[in-house]
């Protein structure tokens, strides 16, 4: 199965091949930004792919041309499809405009706390953010998310109070609480106002010692 897999990708990047060297002064920074993204050096890179880290190098400054089989083995490393990797100009100036009534709400349990999710659909594989508004007393419980991943919640109104794996942490107006999300957790609004914060969860975030 995983070699059937590998064919599949593999040929879904060959028709986006003959773009590759009109695109390689973007593959070099689509490739360093990712990596910079996961929080990962030259080093690891070279070691989670197989790929030389000299030859990562010679990528990212836009000194050399991969082979589709090298952006293969990049892009499994970075968990990430050929097609992104090999994707159009990010520079492009662009526009994006969300209406109110089209922003998709998430309720918890108790329906006291709701979550607009107002990140960018192409990076919710990696990056998801969202504007929270709670009732007082309102609780999120949340199953752990991927290995390594981190949430941050800014507090903007209100008090909320984080539960991680026993630890308690409060923030107020004006304070950010980051923490572990790869094992159960729960946010929750004390107090007698209601709360308002952003949270922003990095999935797939280098592992915190």
């Amino acid at each position: 199965m995983q070699d059937q897999a590998e064919r599949i990708e593999r040929g879904r990047g060959r028709d986006l091949l003959t773009g590759a060297q009109a695109l390689s002064g973007q593959l070099g920074k689509t490739i360093q930004r990712l990596r910079k993204a996961y929080n990962l050096s030259l080093s690891e890179l070279a070691e989670q792919s197989g790929v030389a880290k000299s030859i990562i190098s010679q990528i990212e400054r836009n000194e050399t041309n991969p082979t589709l089989a090298t952006i293969w083995r990049l892009s499994q490393a970075l968990d990430v499809s050929i097609e992104r990797v090999l994707a159009a100009n990010d520079e492009e100036p662009f526009i994006e405009k969300t209406s109110r009534a089209d922003t998709p709400i998430l309720l918890s349990e108790d329906g006291k706390v709701r979550l607009a999710i107002i990140g960018w659909v192409k990076t919710i594989e990696w990056l998801q953010w969202y504007d929270v508004s709670a009732d007082p007393g309102g609780v999120l419980d949340s199953d752990p998310h991927q290995r390594g991943s981190v949430e941050s919640l800014s507090v903007h109104e209100g008090i909320f109070e984080v539960e991680v794996g026993g630890v308690v942490q409060v923030g107020r107006a004006g304070e950010t609480l980051r923490y572990r999300c790869d094992r159960p957790h729960t946010v929750r609004c004390i107090g007698k106002e209601a709360g308002r914060a952003t949270m922003v969860v990095i999935m797939k975030a280098a592992v915190m010692e």
